[in-house]
């Protein structure tokens, strides 16, 4: 087991240590207090689509153990908090009244933050679109889009003068292309042409939210979620290779680019420019305004190989072999290399700023044992990409932050309550919070890096 105090010592003072959790995975209470459906409601709700028919109803229950779970944040020895704000509690039919009760929730959840010396990392949108916008078309019309700044401006009113920071969109690639080209997420759309013009009507209400951020809370620094694909060639052919030059225009530049340069890759819209939604005069403009940050979500490499079926739609690949023989529980390949080539890669092709890793962890289902929940998978996880982190910034690229994924077991969307993230174990019957191996060991890591670093106390 790699001793935390020795991986702690590697951090410079200015590190940020936290973890994260999201509003529809953690919060429950999906009917109180004016909160009305949002798609992953009605998408949890539809048999088939997401393990057990789970749902989020009650979750982990946050909604009501808010106080408890804060002190338990605090005792986890971290600096900061990466939560989400949920649009169908403040804004309950996507457009129109402002609900204060929702407003209200995380008003006391931001004060309570406030008041341990947590740092509040707020995320805008983290895939829980009010199903009445879902009548527009949701994130296929550009509505929404102009709905979602509305929201933004909202939350910034009311919340901005306590935020640390603020993100506009989590990992838009799932709420894009998940969601509505390959139908495993709400709102499980299958189709070319709804995820591109959710791709771009995503991006353009990403550039959106950033003015009104600027506008009502300029002082809060503003940046974006991106789950980045580390996508490396199944071979070292040309013909992988160009599927993965393809690959990495699809699940990376369709968002980096527009936001980073100001234009979609050139493969994309050669391959399917034809199929998307009208680009307005001054779209890019809005959607590259400059962000003072931006967060990784890194898991797992992408591999890919080329797709030799005739007609093969962009990008045209198909998985290649893992390479690592280890695995996560929900079978997601380890390979905490492909997150240090990933990062070197992406400041080589974009003018980025600087990075927070916003989730890093793994799927490790070890059950209680007399108590005590023994995950060594995952604690090896987390020192295996802490390190990585560690080097990039011995390397000198500009790595501020470290969020785990996540505070406490929740539900992972269409694979429902069965797949547990937490370094907190929640036995979803009792709502019991049980911290596990791997949390006793990250909350060791914050700590020691507090007292070995001479860190000031958060204030």
């Amino acid at each position: 087991m790699t001793d935390s105090k020795l991986l702690a010592a590697r951090f410079p003072k200015d590190f940020l240590f936290g973890v994260a959790t999201a509003a529809f995975q953690i919060e429950g209470a999906t009917k109180e207090d004016g909160r009305k459906p949002s798609i992953w409601d009605a998408f949890s709700n539809m048999p088939g689509r997401v393990y057990g028919r789970h749902n989020g109803d009650v979750a982990c229950d946050h909604y009501h153990r808010l106080e408890e779970d804060l002190d338990l944040i605090k005792h986890m020895g971290v600096e900061a908090y990466r939560f989400s704000i949920a649009w169908p509690r403040v804004i309950p039919e996507g457009a129109g009244n402002i609900n204060e009760k929702g407003l209200d929730f995380y008003d006391r959840l931001v004060d309570g933050l406030q008041a341990r010396g947590i740092k509040a990392f707020a995320t805008l949108y983290h895939w829980d679109l009010p199903l009445a916008l879902m009548g527009d078309g949701g994130w296929t019309a550009r509505s929404t889009a102009y709905d979602f700044q509305r929201y933004a401006k909202v939350v910034m009113e009311r919340l901005g003068d306590r935020l640390s920071s603020v993100a506009t969109f989590n990992e838009p690639w799932c709420s894009v292309w998940l969601s509505h080209l390959y139908g495993v997420h709400a709102p499980g759309e299958r189709n070319m042409e709804a995820a591109l013009a959710a791709m771009h009507h995503t991006n353009l209400a990403h550039g959106l939210a950033v003015e009104a951020i600027c506008q009502v809370a300029p002082q809060v620094p503003v940046g974006l979620v991106l789950n980045a694909h580390s996508v490396i060639p199944g071979t070292d052919s040309a013909e992988d290779k160009a599927a993965a030059e393809r690959a990495f225009d699809f699940h990376n530049g369709a968002f980096f680019g527009p936001v980073f340069k100001g234009e979609y890759p050139a493969s994309l819209l050669d391959a399917l420019g034809d199929r998307m939604p009208l680009v307005e005069d001054g779209d890019l403009g809005i959607i590259s305004q400059k962000l003072d940050w931006w967060g990784l979500n890194y898991y797992t490499p992408m591999r890919v190989a080329a797709d030799q079926t005739e007609g093969a739609e962009f990008p045209a690949t198909v998985p290649a072999p893992f390479v690592s023989q280890e695995k996560t529980d929900i079978g997601w390949e380890i390979h905490a290399p492909a997150m240090r080539s990933l990062v070197e890669d992406l400041y080589e092709r974009y003018d980025l700023p600087v990075c927070y890793v916003t989730e890093n962890g793994a799927c490790d289902n070890a059950e209680p044992q007399g108590g005590v929940i023994e995950d060594d998978m995952r604690l090896d996880y987390y020192a295996d990409h802490l390190a990585v982190v560690a080097d990039l910034l011995k390397d000198g690229y500009p790595m501020k932050g470290y969020f785990a994924w996540s505070l406490m077991d929740n539900f992972e969307w269409a694979e429902g309550y069965r797949m547990r993230f937490g370094l907190v174990y929640v036995d979803y019957k009792t709502q019991t919070r049980t911290i596990k191996k791997s949390g006793n060991w990250y909350r060791s890591l914050a700590q020691n890096f507090g007292s070995s670093n001479e860190k000031s106390q958060v204030g």
